[in-house]
């Protein structure tokens, strides 16, 4: 907080004061301006979280002689001027580096690539990019909030394969939720990336849109909400079932959630050898001949063996493992205790989850979330870097469920026997081998 006080030296500590009162705590104070007139004071102090700062600020009002001047937060701080940047690899220092890496020089490598199309990789940044594509209407938990508001989201990611993959990826926010726009606009753009990430593209049509992607693209397409989760649920359940003594080949699974993530992780699941998967949803446990959307029809067509019926506690009875992809609260904690013995429990819905790890813990084996305050994240970031990193350096032209199921065993085993707890069965995302684990379990 930037304050402007009365000339009183004394209001600072008044201030400090009020800030802990107010259960905050000061970090810094700097006295900027300092004249017969006034002071200009600089607070840095620490909030629990977005609401507890407007009481903070509420309270330092309150002190007489106080006027805020402005607030900053440092996240906002962190965001401003955007996370990511365009760098040049080579110098351009004189006129001898121009030649070379732009006019005249560039032509014969431009000529070169017209008679050779299959050097495009080698020779320019096509070999280690990704374009990042959203059109906003899934974004988070946030919802439909348009490509604009998608695009700190979008430089986020874009940072992080570069911090865990070395992988140049671009945001490419589209302004449509058309679904023949947006596959045309990627079809367009697809010539200067080596791989496609989709990301935050609401269900049913983000699968229709991979579908015909996949389908027209040389390159990998991989909608990392889908695909990224799957592969990291996947890894985590190996784990979470080495902790219990059970195999995949043997166990009954519930999953909360017929949408993109819950879709991708039964397929995989089922790829995986799991035998037995009941997908409950708002119109409750998916079966085969229900009146149902296509998307749920076909998930149901695979799915649930014993003909499961009724609500998520009906489909819990008995079972072994409940993954959720839902949304908060719908998993009561006693429900648990309903499931097959050693339960392991995956409440994935971000911030809130379906039921609380903690009230969750009392009655399950083992307990995952995707929040970092609680242990066993499951979190994309372990998977999606390793991913591209492994399809650029093979320069693959897509991507397999076999490949995925080999990420998967991969992250999977980055965590050692001697390592492996019910507190700890996924690794962190900065072990320093999980993203080159992946990479050489994509390559193969």
């Amino acid at each position: 907080m930037r304050l402007y006080t009365a000339p009183d030296h004394g209001v600072v500590g008044h201030v400090a004061t009020a800030i802990s009162a107010a259960g905050g705590i000061v970090t810094a104070i700097d006295v900027a301006e300092s004249s017969h007139e006034r002071l200009v004071v600089d607070v840095s102090c620490s909030a629990a979280d977005a609401d507890h700062a407007v009481e903070l600020q509420d309270s330092v009002r309150g002190v007489d002689g106080v006027e805020i001047h402005k607030v900053s937060d440092r996240t906002f701080l962190l965001h401003l001027g955007g996370k990511i940047e365009v760098t040049s690899k080579v110098p351009l220092k004189t006129r001898d580096d121009l030649s070379l890496a732009y006019t005249p020089g560039v032509g014969r490598v431009s000529r070169a690539l017209a008679e050779n199309p299959e050097d495009v990789r080698r020779l320019t940044i096509k070999g280690n990019s990704v374009a990042v594509v959203t059109d906003g209407s899934a974004v988070l938990g946030l919802g439909n909030i348009g490509p604009g508001a998608a695009l700190p989201v979008m430089e986020g990611k874009c940072a992080l394969f570069k911090r865990f993959a070395d992988i140049d990826a671009w945001p490419i926010c589209l302004d449509s939720q058309d679904t023949d726009e947006i596959v045309r606009a990627v079809q367009l753009i697809a010539p200067g990336f080596g791989g496609i990430n989709l990301e935050d593209i609401a269900a049913p049509r983000c699968f229709e849109i991979e579908r015909r992607l996949r389908e027209t693209l040389d390159i990998p397409v991989f909608h990392d909400d889908q695909h990224g989760t799957a592969i990291v649920v996947l890894a985590a359940l190996t784990n979470a079932l080495r902790v219990v003594g059970k195999e995949l080949e043997q166990v009954r699974v519930v999953v909360a959630g017929a949408g993109a993530a819950g879709s991708a992780i039964v397929s995989l699941l089922l790829a995986a050898g799991v035998p037995d998967v009941v997908v409950w949803d708002r119109e409750g446990c998916l079966a085969a001949g229900d009146d149902l959307s296509p998307a749920k029809a076909e998930l149901a067509g695979r799915t649930n063996p014993r003909n499961v019926r009724g609500d998520l506690r009906a489909g819990l009875a008995g079972a072994d493992v409940f993954i959720g992809v839902s949304g908060p609260g719908v998993l009561k904690p006693e429900w648990i205790a309903e499931m097959a013995a050693e339960p392991v429990v995956f409440a994935l819905a971000n911030p809130d989850p379906e039921v609380d790890p903690a009230s969750a813990d009392r009655y399950a084996a083992v307990v995952a979330s995707g929040r970092s305050d609680y242990p066993n994240q499951i979190n994309n970031v372990l998977a999606f870097p390793g991913v591209f990193r492994g399809l650029l350096d093979a320069r693959a032209h897509e991507v397999t469920t076999e490949m995925m199921l080999r990420a998967a065993d991969a992250i999977a085993h980055v965590v050692r026997d001697e390592e492996l707890n019910p507190n700890f069965i996924i690794p962190s995302v900065f072990h320093p081998g999980v993203s080159e684990a992946v990479a050489s379990a994509i390559r193969g």
